[in-house]
């Protein structure tokens, strides 16, 4: 994320700054900030916030065709301000805003994991995001909402997805009401919710075959004007779905003299929706293993061991596939590692299994020295 536990947001002016880089791009200090008591308005939140420097809209999900087969995807569209808010562009050719997206599908049986990205100026109609509504757009790739449902379409170059997804809890703040520290300076932050469990149907194009699918799916929504603090490298995040009607996120943001930042946090979200927030000290998150990239070279954490005492679960969480490096374009690209995992454990004693994502970024080189 930008500010956040992912590498969403620190992608989206990464990008900007290479695929865009004639055009001027404002500062975060002309960009509303991020601070305590905001009042949330759902479904007005899941459009777009000009005010704020950098956005997402972030899904993650697991599928199952009616053969039997699974898959995991990721959609996630961005939105970086390059002026401020109130300035009027000079003409209709002049782009305010960059627009990019991220799509990715994991085939586990097959060993195969796809990416594909498209990147736009907020110009001419060719990219954008409707206030107050879910409707954004690049080309043809799509994010929208009718009702409770939304609905995903994107395809390129052999892999598309067209869903549909009815959220099954309502949407969770994460942090203090949905301000979201990143650091202790307060300023590092962003506003932060989801819906962590949306039932999922559709069409999943990859490998040359169209397939109906089934599954669940998780919607991170993310906004903010500032980026990393300067003394941290990266992020590990995780969006767990337990098979009890749980749901867990967790992040640990990484210094660059290896420790971890103590406002790193987390949610943990009951089958009936009622979330409660975590602070580092109620949950442990240790690394059983690594995986060395034959692309970047880097190494990674591959399966972790999650343990949440105040829940009383003890987690697994293993990759589907150990290669889920992701490369973006540009003249300097951007490498992070997002992946499908698969959990077993137990919680109060109880055997759990289930299905999440983690994203692991600042590995294949730091993030937070380059904003």
């Amino acid at each position: 994320m930008i500010n956040k536990s992912s590498g969403r947001v620190l992608a989206g002016i990464f990008l900007a700054t290479f695929l865009f880089a004639g055009v001027p791009a404002a500062g975060s200090g002309d960009f509303q900030p991020v601070l305590p008591g905001r009042i949330f308005q759902f479904p007005q939140d899941y459009g777009a916030h000009p005010k704020f420097k950098t956005e997402w809209w972030y899904y993650t999900g697991s599928l199952k065709a009616t053969d039997g087969q699974t898959f995991g995807y990721q959609l996630t569209f961005f939105r970086v301000g390059l002026k401020k808010p109130d300035q009027k562009a000079l003409s209709a050719w002049q782009a305010d805003t960059v627009y990019f997206a991220h799509l990715a599908v994991t085939d586990p049986q097959r060993g195969v994991f796809a990416f594909r990205e498209k990147a736009e100026r907020g110009a001419l109609g060719l990219a954008g995001a409707e206030e107050g509504r879910l409707d954004v757009w690049i080309d043809n790739w799509h994010l929208t909402s009718v009702g409770d449902e939304q609905h995903l379409q994107a395809a390129k170059d052999g892999i598309g997805l067209d869903l549909t997804l009815t959220p099954q809890k309502p949407p969770v703040l994460h942090g203090e009401a949905g301000y979201s520290r990143k650091a202790a300076a307060a300023e590092v932050a962003s506003y932060y919710f989801s819906l962590t469990r949306l039932a999922t149907r559709g069409i999943l194009t990859v490998g040359g075959r169209t397939l109906q699918v089934t599954g669940t799916s998780w919607f991170d929504r993310e906004f903010s004007s500032r980026g990393l603090a300067p003394h941290q490298k990266g992020w590990d995040w995780f969006s767990l779905q337990l098979s009890d009607g749980t749901d867990l996120m967790l992040y640990i943001m990484r210094l660059k003299d290896g420790t971890i930042d103590p406002a790193s946090s987390g949610t943990l979200v009951n089958r009936e929706g009622q979330a409660r927030h975590l602070t580092l000290a109620d949950f442990t998150i240790k690394a059983t293993g690594s995986w060395k990239s034959p692309h970047s070279q880097a190494t990674y954490p591959a399966g972790w061991q999650i343990s949440v005492p105040s829940a009383g679960c003890t987690l697994k969480v293993s990759p589907t596939l150990a290669d889920q490096e992701l490369h973006t374009g540009g003249r300097s690209p951007l490498i992070y590692w997002e992946g499908q995992a698969v959990i077993q454990g137990t919680c109060n004693q109880q055997a759990i299994t289930g299905q999440g994502y983690v994203e692991l970024t600042g590995y294949a080189g730091s993030l937070g020295g380059r904003f």
